[in-house]
């Protein structure tokens, strides 16, 4: 081989290597780091409020460290046997804040401690024409007929707010909305309310003695309104009551105001009394058969 040729092939070897070097390096710099993950427990399906947990609707999938959520279940065997606190769509992560606890099924698991689960029995939806759901929240309302005793001040009947911002748990033993997000008012046989005990003392007696009739709340008003019971008397009051026309209600007004006006008029002082009258004293003179009568001034009579 010849000088200049053997030359050549060391100069492209070196220059074919460090290419080669230099290449490898920019790649390794480019590539992005290793992320570490971590198989978290979602769900496969649609899972509904109240439904148990089974290991057709659970399955794993690999998040990122730093982003799986807190209290996300990574163990489908801790998944199973527990009933959705809420409901949980396909590809959501399991967490223990939205599973009841191990064992607890049915409307139960959605009882809240210190809470109780209480049935109204009556057809109370006709308030809200049925499109109450289990999850809204409703006042209860309760209406007792007296029968129009004599000694009733309500005129024979009252309807009071007896609850209020209660939650509902399920109607007719669905503990799930339909997908038509509306209920079949008809066939209403039952609406289950989530209440403290002393809740479910008024609507055990309020059951007793009236009807009870639901109405819808806001999900985001969460104020106590400050209403009166309503009587008989207040709506035949408001019936009965003459519509007069606005001119004779106009009069009226103004006869008030000018009344009002004279009212707040100051009064005049009374005048003086004058003083009284002095009597004056009189002579009677007789001369011959003639008679005269001397007058005689407070001046004369004092002097």
């Amino acid at each position: 081989m010849k000088t200049q040729s053997f030359i050549a092939v060391v100069f492209a070897l070196v220059f074919g290597g460090s290419a080669a070097i230099g290449v490898r390096q920019y790649v390794g710099r480019g590539a992005a780091p290793r992320v570490e993950t971590v198989s978290v427990v979602v769900a496969s399906l649609n899972i509904p409020r109240g439904m148990l947990v089974s290991p057709d609707l659970i399955k794993t999938h690999d998040y990122p460290k730093d982003l799986v959520p807190i209290g996300a279940i990574l163990n489908k065997d801790d998944a199973q046997d527990r009933s959705a606190l809420t409901s949980m769509v396909t590809g959501e992560p399991l967490l223990e804040s939205k599973l009841s606890p191990k064992g607890q099924r049915g409307l139960a698991s959605l009882v809240v401690g210190g809470m109780r689960a209480f049935t109204i029995t009556t057809n109370v939806a006709s308030g809200v024409a049925g499109f109450i759901l289990p999850g809204n929240k409703v006042d209860v309302l309760l209406t007792i007929s007296n029968g129009g005793a004599s000694n009733d001040f309500t005129g024979g009947g009252s309807t009071t707010t007896l609850l209020q911002n209660v939650e509902i748990l399920a109607v007719d033993q669905k503990v799930e909305a339909p997908a038509d997000n509306k209920v079949d008012s008809t066939n209403l046989r039952s609406v289950t309310l989530l209440v403290t005990p002393g809740q479910a003392a008024k609507l055990s007696l309020g059951q007793s003695k009236g009807t009870l009739h639901l109405t819808l709340r806001n999900p985001n008003d969460q104020l106590a309104a400050t209403v009166r019971p309503t009587t008989v008397n207040d709506i035949q009051f408001l019936a009965e009551a003459p519509v007069r026309p606005w001119d004779e209600r106009a009069k009226d007004l103004l006869k008030s105001l000018g009344d009002a006006l004279a009212k707040a008029r100051p009064v005049p002082p009374p005048p003086p009394a004058e003083a009284p009258a002095v009597p004056r004293k009189s002579i009677r003179t007789i001369r011959g058969s003639s008679e005269g009568l001397v007058v005689l001034s407070p001046t004369s009579s004092s002097g």
